[in-house]
């Protein structure tokens, strides 16, 4: 898949001038740190004061709120037990850690595509993309929805698309939908749709 991609793994956001992302030197690597290994973030903090009133005084107290992104087979509630545990030992100078959590869901990962559907996939992708070969592309985070999804109906075959085209800046404060490849994949899916039905 870094192969296949190549540098579009990461030239495709923005920087910085002279920023450069962790393996940028290493496109396995980034793939790998991208779909198959966790990733922990401060996603929000409060009780730090605005730099405009900040001051040399102790602060009560610090909150941060923290993501940990999964491999889709990790199981995320005993991930989670395994998190709080971490947090809640061990404490520099015995000061008092509350961890609350309770918020974990499910990563999902697609099964092996029977070859009838790979086919009709590779041929919209041929069609509507300008003759490039179609490939699946792992991406790190999940939607849990379709886990529970997975659940409900095991003998059922699940293929999650989504719109990432130029520009699109997925989950930045500027995200947009690429019009031209929202075209495209429209076009795309209902070309499965209809070949889907056709095997009914």
């Amino acid at each position: 898949m870094a192969d296949l991609a190549g540098d579009s793994i990461h030239s495709k956001y923005d920087y910085v001038e002279g920023c450069k992302p962790m393996d940028h030197d290493n496109l396995a690597e980034m793939y790998l740190n991208n779909t198959w290994r966790a990733n922990l973030s401060i996603v929000g903090a409060s009780g730090l004061p605005d730099c405009s009133v900040a001051g040399n005084v102790v602060r009560a107290s610090t909150s941060v709120k923290l993501s940990l992104r999964l491999p889709p087979s990790a199981k995320p509630q005993e991930t989670e037990a395994k998190l709080i545990e971490i947090l809640s030992k061990d404490i520099p100078h015995n000061a008092k850690v509350t961890v609350e959590g309770g918020h974990s869901g499910q990563g999902w990962c697609m099964q092996d595509m029977p070859e009838w559907l790979a086919n009709v996939t590779k041929k919209a992708g041929s069609d509507f993309f300008e003759g490039r070969d179609t490939a699946s592309y792992g991406m790190g985070g999940s939607i849990p929805f379709l886990a529970e999804l997975g659940k409900m109906y095991p003998d059922t075959f699940i293929m999650a698309l989504g719109l990432i085209g130029p520009k699109a800046n997925a989950h930045a404060p500027n995200e947009c939908i690429n019009l031209t490849y929202a075209k495209k994949l429209t076009k795309a899916l209902s070309h499965l749709i209809a070949e889907v039905g056709s095997k009914e």
